[in-house]
């Protein structure tokens, strides 16, 4: 059984049927992911209606101009275990820069007022990210999803306590330097995702990617790791559980 620890559901090409599809493939737990108020809400919604299913509340680095009160009086839903995604994004700057940090900082608050993990996007702004970070203080419980740097970005995030969440990304040819990350990274600070409905892992890519999808990732990594994947699988479930602080479904066996 795998879990899928960064994914949107519904959203754009994916619906709820995918829900269903994925755990055909032995994908049994989903973290939810919200982007905004509109999506966070939708992300709790489903979380609430399935089981195996949690949700994050958060405002994308895209969104921040929608500012950080959009958000707050959704934390205290049930099924709510982290804060996120919520970081920097300098490669697309579809909100100001300095607006991006400010809502980055006042999320890190937040998962340190409720004490829930922290769930980052960083793209093009490590040194800022890390700055942010040292400023407001690294909640204890923290991912760096969709991993893209090399093996000195994870070990700056590895120091400050971090997990380290690979995606589809990992299969892609020009990748060395995530899969030079990935074998880096202790299995007890692992996660696997698929950010479904974005990054299809390679035979899918070009095509909406899924939460299905899990195993091909999780393969990825242990082919980077030299380990049979049963290994990562096991490995994710549990660092999955300790990050989001997950209960429900038996580990596997």
């Amino acid at each position: 059984m795998w879990t899928d620890s960064h994914c949107h559901v519904p959203y754009k090409d994916l619906d709820l049927q995918a829900l269903a599809a994925a755990r055909q493939a032995g994908v049994t737990r989903f973290i939810n992911v919200g982007t905004d108020a509109e999506q966070s809400a939708a992300a709790i919604a489903v979380a609430q209606e399935h089981d195996g299913v949690w949700a994050t509340v958060g405002l994308h680095p895209h969104d921040a101009t929608q500012g950080v009160d959009s958000i707050v009086g959704l934390f205290s839903a049930p099924r709510v275990v982290a804060v996120g995604e919520c970081g920097l994004d300098y490669h697309y700057d579809h909100s100001p820069r300095p607006v991006q940090r400010d809502a980055f900082a006042a999320q890190v608050a937040l998962a340190h007022r409720h004490g829930l993990a922290l769930v980052i996007h960083t793209r093009e702004a490590w040194d800022d990210t890390f700055a942010v970070l040292a400023a407001e203080g690294v909640p204890e419980r923290t991912v760096f999803h969709c991993f893209t740097g090399g093996t000195q970005e994870a070990r700056r995030a590895l120091d400050l306590g971090g997990h380290l969440s690979f995606s589809g990304i990992i299969t892609f040819k020009g990748a060395d330097d995530v899969r030079g990350a990935a074998a880096l990274c202790p299995l007890d600070r692992l996660l696997v995702e698929t950010d479904a409905p974005f990054l299809a892992p390679v035979p899918h890519r070009g095509r909406p990617n899924q939460p299905a999808f899990v195993p091909l990732v999780g393969a990825a990594v242990a082919a980077a790791k030299g380990l049979d994947p049963v290994e990562v699988e096991h490995a994710s479930w549990a660092a999955a559980e300790a990050v989001f602080g997950l209960q429900e479904v038996p580990a596997p066996t």
